[in-house]
């Protein structure tokens, strides 16, 4: 080749690169200023973001086609240390990319809520990756209109509210996963427009209603987790039509019922695997699940499942890798299959009966630990599998000790008893005489209760000691075995003497923690306890401590087994001492928060029951003047608001002198008026920035309004729960034309009783006039700033009715008694 083809290649290479650099640069100033603008706003340090480098090509997750932006992606990338200190939810700059198909910050904090214009302005966005962001507040409407979406992921933050509807637009969305936030009522059922689906992930929220069906009509769905929600009644059937299923995992709900129908309708070949564990399902297993050739991972633990294990050798399962999972049910029967084909089996906390193929001995992919096999150790009690076979009416192999002894010692006492018969007939005859005398004499003394005073008119009687209802409840104990597992209800094992009853640590011959609550009959009233199993027996709720069991032998003294929370109590968690070096680690505010609406879910439950019940967690009565009613337990719970917001665990303890005079001395720092002084008596070790302090505001003037001292100034339980679950409303405005409370009505509004009398004149309120009303009706009537800067005035806040629905026919009641 000669000097002038050298040439020619030169120039041709260099005409090369020249045309690849042009097509990589940026050729929209608009967006290289958008660009810029981002890189400030989210303080993305400039080894990642050279601001003298072309971005397409030398800044770390900007993709570009044809010199236009089409990706973004910041999850990774470090921040300045400003940035460290103040991240914040600003990507307004996002709109100027007009032809964004991708954005995704996962694991980037951008602290503050989704924008509505997000939706709107970013017409051609496919994926959208906002998980882990420590993002708050709920989806806005808008994201339905994000047509061509394909994926979703919003995982792992604390989005509240409802799924919004507008999620059935996104036909062409194939990932959608909302797990780890706050998200609450029922799935819509616009979810059934989403053909395209493929992965489905609404675990550990808390979501209610029953598991919608139609999810049965996404006929490309793979893997559905609905796991760690509050999802009741069965498994729907429509499940079955899913062809396509891979991986479902319904565990940890209330789901309940037969799993005959529902998702094993019909045979579903693609299933690989099944968790329903932590339900409450009953009947058998189905028998389809052995004609799904690919499952190979199935755990129904502790669920009410029962009947005969089936002949596992006749299943059509796959061979290598099998792990099955089918602990604390109620199997029995013998074991009379071969195990092992299973990588791993547990088949523990059962009652299994008779012997193992093979011995049982060293098999260490099989548990069956608590059950009531023979020649096998850490079985159950003899006497427990006996009584569990005999309530059934089932046939077992169990060996009757003693039983022809008995007989002979039954023969020999009617023969000596025989003859002391007629002496026996006196007896009886005179026992029942003195019966209707002894009756008739409390006929003319009139009713009493425990405290010496005549029961009022209307008061319901004592019920019947036998109360058959409550058998089904749980377990049914020995009271010697409850005297094993507290140790003889010793002292060193009291948690709490509550108002119903005292609580002890138990331990059950597993090894399982319990609670058990010991009522005494001489102290307390018969109906504490009956009231208590039948509320449970009937509808559980997810904010209740379920019932394991109970025990009736004693006359005197009734027992309640509970399920042990190795959280314990609020007092405990609080601030909880961490490592060997003896740092005390405090809640989050989130945490906190997460807290006082789960609390007020299970009050407003007991609250809601016909009739509605007290929880009366504390032994004092309200002002030691009116009855322990709702009002008292709104009353109680102020007092646990103010506990999650100072950190003082000693406030819902008592209501003795030192406590009420520290409420005097905390609640004037409460006021709608002032942000800032609430600050005064938030816990120290609590760290919150200006979003979350309105949150600590808000939930400070809620419990303000529970501890007014006159009980019909207080808010129901179901209004407090609404506040807590939208605590900025009360605090931030949403609609100014309707900011007025309503003064003109000649009955007091509860949204006064329930923000109180705010200004000078405050008369109801437990903290002397001269405190509060000195103070406040100086303030110039504006509250904190946000982070953006923008101070609201309080004559613009949003009115209370507004944000709490009045209740209809309620009335002042100035005498201060409770209805």
């Amino acid at each position: 080749m000669g000097m002038g083809g050298i040439a020619v290649s030169v120039v041709t290479v260099l005409l090369l690169m020249i045309g690849l650099t042009m097509g990589m640069s940026l050729s929209s100033r608009t967006e290289w200023f958008a660009l810029r603008e981002l890189r400030q706003s989210l303080e993305i340090r400039a080894k990642y973001w050279p601001i003298k480098a072309e971005p397409c090509g030398n800044w770390t997750g900007v993709q570009c086609r044809n010199g236009r932006v089409v990706g973004i992606n910041v999850s990774g990338l470090r921040r300045t240390r400003w940035g460290r200190l103040n991240p914040s939810f600003e990507v307004d700059s996002l709109v100027n990319f007009t032809l964004l198909e991708t954005f995704n910050a996962s694991g980037f904090k951008l602290n503050g809520s989704i924008p509505e214009w997000l939706g709107e302005r970013l017409g051609v966005l496919e994926e959208l990756d906002l998980s882990l962001c420590s993002i708050k507040g709920s989806i806005p409407d808008s994201i339905g209109r994000l047509s061509k979406l394909k994926v979703l992921l919003l995982s792992g933050n604390f989005l509240t509210g409802r799924m919004p509807s507008t999620l059935g637009n996104l036909t062409r969305l194939s990932v959608l996963d909302l797990s780890g936030n706050s998200l609450s009522w029922p799935v819509p059922d616009s979810v059934s427009k989403l053909g395209n689906l493929s992965r489905l992930d609404l675990s550990y929220n808390f979501l209610s209603g029953s598991v919608p069906p139609e999810l049965g009509a996404l006929s490309s769905l793979q893997f559905l987790n609905l796991s760690g929600n509050s999802f009741t009644g069965s498994v729907p059937s429509q499940l079955g039509n899913l062809s396509k299923l891979v991986e479902v995992d319904l565990s940890m709900n209330f789901l309940s019922r037969s799993l005959s129908g529902g998702l094993f309708s019909s045979v579903v070949l693609a299933l690989e695997v099944l968790i329903l564990r932590g339900n409450l399902l009953d009947g058998v297993l189905p028998a389809n699940l052995r004609s799904m050739p690919r499952l190979h991972f199935l755990d129904v633990s502790s669920n009410n499942l029962t009947g005969t294990l089936p002949n596992f050798a006749d299943w059509n399962v796959s061979s290598a890798g099998v792990v099955f999972n089918l602990s604390n049910n109620m199997f029995y029967g013998l074991l009379n299959t071969s195990l092992d084909r299973f990588k791993m089996i547990d088949l523990s906390s059962n009652f299994l009966e008779g012997e193992v193929l093979g011995g049982g001995g060293g098999v260490s992919n099989v548990d069956l630990d608590r059950n009531c096999l023979q020649r096998i150790p850490n079985q159950r009690n003899l006497e427990d599998c006996r009584m569990f076979y005999d309530k059934r009416n089932l046939s077992s192999a169990f060996p009757e000790s003693e039983s022809r002894s008995r007989r002979r010692v039954i023969f020999m006492l009617v023969g000596i008893f025989g003859g002391l018969g007629f002496i026996v007939l006196l007896a009886l005859v005179l026992m029942l005489v003195l019966k209707q005398c002894h009756n008739r004499k409390s006929l003319e003394v009139p009713r009493e209760t425990k405290d010496g005073g005549a029961v009022e008119e209307g008061e319901s009687p004592i019920p019947p000691k036998d109360i058959d209802f409550v058998t089904g409840v749980g377990e049914a104990y020995s009271f010697e075995q409850m005297l094993r597992l507290t140790g003889n209800f010793a002292e060193s094992n009291v948690i709490k003497h509550g108002h119903s009853g005292d609580l002890f640590l138990g331990v059950l011959e597993g090894g399982a923690t319990v609670v058990v609550k010991k009522v005494d009959l001489n102290l307390f009233k018969r109906e504490s306890y009956v009231v208590e199993l039948g509320l449970l027996s009937k509808v559980p709720h997810a904010r209740l401590v379920p019932i394991l069991g109970h025990c009736l032998d004693n006359e005197n003294e009734k027992c309640i087994v509970y399920k042990y929370m190795p959280n314990r109590d609020l007092a405990t968690s609080l601030h909880r001492v961490t490592g060997s070096d003896g740092k005390i680690q405090s809640l989050d505010w989130i945490t906190r928060l997460k807290i006082a609406i789960g609390a007020a879910e299970g009050i407003a439950y007991l609250h809601e029951c016909s009739p509605p019940l007290v929880h009366r967690s504390s032994n004092q009565a309200d002002s030691g003047k009116s009855p322990v009613t709702c009002t008292y337990d709104v009353y109680c719970f102020g007092k646990i608001l103010l506990e999650l917001i100072t950190g003082n665990i000693e406030v819902s303890k008592s209501d003795d002198a030192t406590t009420k005079e520290w409420l005097e001395q905390t609640l004037p720092y409460i006021t709608i008026y002032d942000k800032e002084r609430v600050t005064k008596i938030i816990d120290p070790s609590l760290i919150v920035d200006e979003d979350l302090l309105e949150e600590v505001w808000a939930m400070a003037i809620v419990a303000n309004a529970c501890l007014k001292p006159k009980p019909s100034k207080r808010p129901p339980m179901r209004h407090v729960l609404k506040a807590l679950e939208n605590p900025l409303k009360i605090v931030r405005e949403e609609n100014t034309s309707s900011a007025r409370l309503r003064t003109n009505s000649s009955r007091k509004s509860w949204s006064t009783a329930f923000f109180g009398s705010w200004r000078h004149s405050s008369s109801d309120s437990v903290v002397a006039t001269n405190k509060e009303g000195s103070n406040d009706t100086k303030k110039s009537g504006k509250v904190g700033s946000q982070s953006s800067g923008n101070d609201h005035s309080s004559s613009n806040k949003r009115s209370s009715n507004e944000i709490f629905p009045e209740p209809l026919e309620i009335q002042d009641v100035e005498t201060g008694v409770t209805r």
